[in-house]
């Protein structure tokens, strides 16, 4: 099986993304790349690393998105995730909020191709595992393929030979990060052009991908997807992942077995003094489509709150799945 490959991937999600979500997901698919949400060199280099960097062993081929432009901090901090045990170091050159755009990363160094190559460089020269960048495919209504190619081209010279690249542009003049992630069109085909001109590059595309379906039809075109909002809302969906993609054995898990081996995860993180909700928010998009899938997130939230909820209240919770699943597909909680 393969340690890291992009044929998969679960985007970093502002507000989203985190070790506990991570933890979740990695229990639904063992091989798929996952994210961490983008941290700031600036928060790395002068905040409290050991909390932001922290993750678990399990999590597994994992990435560390980095913002920022300076080169010699971004390298510094590749050497940070590269010593706490990351597979990848990914530049944030997508993000499209006003304050990101004033810390100058994110999207808006889709102006500066050559300060991105310099990251770049500087990062491929400190750490021995590969630099990627996520990239939209172009900023505000200008459609032209001049900045995303100057982008990759320059980049691709310096030593990241993986884009992940965001099928929309981002409007910088006047939309804000959540109406970024809907209003610019996507254009698929400009991502599918891409792989056509750098075929020598891993491209792998990302942007309004609902189902597997949707993922085999670009993966006629790009080495990779990755999926955001809808794997989120909607974790069940990867279920298949690793058999289809990556060759794995056996047979899908349910959802009630996929549960039952995150107790032990909640019962550790209490003990250390995490809230139950901090980790059962990430769950509620378990049974989505499923029969119950409503009860099942009312209760999950009312029970978080309880005081002392812990993985006895979850458990507790969970014993409702055998209602809503058909008996051949039954796994005691």
């Amino acid at each position: 099986m393969p340690g890291l490959s992009h044929r998969i991937c679960v985007a970093p999600m502002m507000e989203c993304t985190d070790r506990h979500q991570r933890y979740f997901m990695r229990l639904i698919t063992r091989y798929a790349v996952l994210y961490t949400e983008m941290i700031t060199v600036a928060a790395l280099l002068n905040g409290d690393r050991g909390r932001l960097l922290r993750f678990d062993r399990s999590e597994h081929p994992v990435a560390l998105q980095l913002g920022g432009s300076d080169h010699v901090n971004m390298a510094s901090c590749a050497r940070l995730g590269e010593d706490f045990g990351y597979d990848e170091i990914n530049i944030n050159v997508g993000c499209p909020s006003p304050r990101v755009s004033a810390g100058r990363f994110g999207a808006c160094l889709l102006y500066e191709p050559e300060t991105i190559a310099e990251c770049v460089a500087a990062m491929c020269g400190a750490v021995d595992i590969p630099v990627t960048v996520k990239t939209r495919i172009g900023l505000d209504r200008d459609e032209s393929a001049t900045r995303l190619y100057e982008l990759v081209g320059l980049a691709g010279q310096a030593g990241c030979t993986t884009f992940i690249v965001h099928a929309r542009n981002a409007w910088l003049d006047g939309l804000s990060p959540k109406q970024n992630r809907d209003v610019p069109p996507l254009r698929y085909e400009a991502v599918h052009a891409l792989k056509r001109d750098f075929p020598q590059l891993e491209i792998v595309i990302n942007g309004g991908i609902r189902d597997m379906r949707d993922v085999r039809g670009h993966l006629h075109h790009c080495d990779g997807a990755m999926l955001g909002r809808e794997a989120y809302a909607n974790p069940y969906l990867l279920i298949d992942v690793d058999r289809e993609f990556y060759g794995a054995d056996g047979e899908p898990q349910t959802r009630a077995a996929i549960l039952r081996r995150l107790l032990p995860y909640v019962e550790r993180q209490i003990a250390e003094g995490v809230p139950l909700s901090a980790i059962t928010r990430h769950i509620l998009g378990l049974y989505r489509g499923r029969p119950g899938a409503r009860v099942w997130r009312r209760k999950v939230c009312e029970g978080s709150r309880v005081p002392g909820a812990g993985a006895a209240t979850l458990r507790e919770i969970a014993s409702l799945v055998e209602e809503w699943t058909p008996p051949a597909r039954r796994v005691s909680v």
